[in-house]
């Protein structure tokens, strides 16, 4: 697919609500920031955030980052993603990701989003394996246990799809995740250079790398959810998307943790993303020759 120009990606981001006024539940929204500002590890995605988050402070910061809706009294019914911040930060990632293929890095792409934006991250790293980047598949089979929402636990593991795409597979089945762990033991294992060992508690990776024995590291994350709060939090330069309904990856950006936050609403149908896609890998190739 050709690249659209901006205006035409701006129109079909509102036409699909990947932008514009979102599916996202404003309540769903201001329960998430609510719970972040409190520092609740779920809704930090692996990141240590500064304490000093307030609710109000959370709402503001996505008003600018997002462009969610501005009035603290709006409670219920649909949110909003600003469109043009959408643009702005898609092509900001697109030059990361260009200077990326320009020195020939060594990338990590991981999603918690398989069922919707795995083809977004395949073709970025069709591009980069192409410039003759590195795409690193750590820990790959690695398993944890989680209690079950069902009752009973259940067992998930990394897996990666073609192009070297991690995510989660539960039961055969890939699985949507917010958990930072995944990528934590894959940065485990290229730290140590051996196999990943279980978590040992929710506590980030960033600890456990700070004397770390392996040559091997990644120059640049590109990820959602907890894999790129992870990836922040251990400092390795990370770009990504974000729901208006994740704020701690924008909180991230806030506080230099994270490079590029993409607001989106990351569950709308793969086959809508694929304008996007091409829009963002233009970008990558302009950034490239340029």
């Amino acid at each position: 697919m050709a690249a659209p120009a901006r205006d035409e990606l701006r129109a079909h981001l509102v036409e699909t609500r990947i932008a514009g006024d979102v599916a996202t539940p404003r309540q769903n929204n201001l329960s998430h920031y609510r719970q972040m500002a409190a520092g609740d590890p779920y809704y930090q995605l692996g990141l240590e955030l500064k304490p000093s988050w307030t609710e109000r402070g959370v709402l503001e910061m996505m008003v600018e980052r997002c462009g969610v809706h501005p009035d603290p009294l709006h409670l219920y019914g649909d949110d909003t993603i600003d469109p043009e911040i959408t643009l702005d930060m898609l092509e900001a990632m697109g030059d990361r990701i260009g200077a990326a293929a320009r020195r020939r890095e060594t990338v990590l792409i991981a999603t918690g989003h398989p069922a919707t934006l795995t083809p977004v991250y395949q073709a970025v790293a069709r591009v980069l394996a192409d410039a003759g980047c590195r795409i690193l598949t750590p820990a790959a089979g690695w398993t944890y246990e989680i209690d079950s929402t069902w009752g009973g636990v259940e067992r998930r593991r990394i897996v990666y799809a073609e192009g070297g795409v991690a995510m989660l597979e539960d039961g055969g089945r890939t699985h949507h995740t917010h958990d930072p762990h995944p990528m934590e033991a894959m940065l485990r294992e290229l730290a140590t250079g051996g196999a990943a060992t279980p978590p040992a508690s929710a506590a980030t990776a960033s600890g456990d790398l700070a004397g770390r024995e392996s040559d091997v590291w990644p120059d640049l994350a590109i990820a959602d959810h907890g894999w790129a709060g992870a990836a922040g939090q251990a400092g390795i330069d990370t770009v990504g998307f974000a729901d208006c309904n994740d704020p701690a990856l924008f909180a991230g950006a806030a506080e230099g943790k994270i490079a590029v936050v993409v607001p989106l609403d990351d569950g709308v149908s793969p086959h809508h993303y694929a304008p996007m896609t091409a829009y963002l890998l233009g970008r990558v190739g302009l950034s490239v020759s340029g």
